[in-house]
C-alpha cells in the first residue's frame, strides 16, 4: 500500500522533492505538499483504492505523511469490509 501511496504522491503531489527522499513519517506539507495537491492526491487515492474518504478524514492530519495516509486508507477499507 505504501508504494502505491508514494506513486500517487509522486504523480499528483507536485512535491519539490522526490518522494523517495521523504520518510514515511515525514510531514508532507513541510516537504511542499499544498492543500490543492492534497485534494488531487485524495481523488487519485479514491480512484485507485475504490473508496471514498469520509468527512471525518477530510483534514490536514489525514494527509500529513505517508503513514497517515496509509492509516486513513486502512480505516476506510476496514469499515468497508465490516
Amino acid at each position: 500500500m505504501k508504494q502505491t501511496i508514494r506513486t500517487l504522491l509522486s504523480k499528483h503531489g507536485n512535491l519539490p522533492v522526490a518522494i523517495e527522499n521523504v520518510a514515511d513519517g515525514a510531514d508532507l506539507y513541510d516537504a511542499g505538499l499544498s492543500s490543492f495537491a492534497s485534494v488531487q492526491v485524495m481523488l487519485a487515492l479514491e480512484e485507485e483504492f475504490d473508496v471514498e474518504f469520509p468527512e471525518h478524514l477530510l483534514n490536514r492530519k489525514s494527509f500529513s505523511s505517508v503513514e497517515a495516509i496509509e492509516a486513513a486508507l486502512t480505516e476506510i477499507l476496514e469499515d468497508q469490509a465490516a
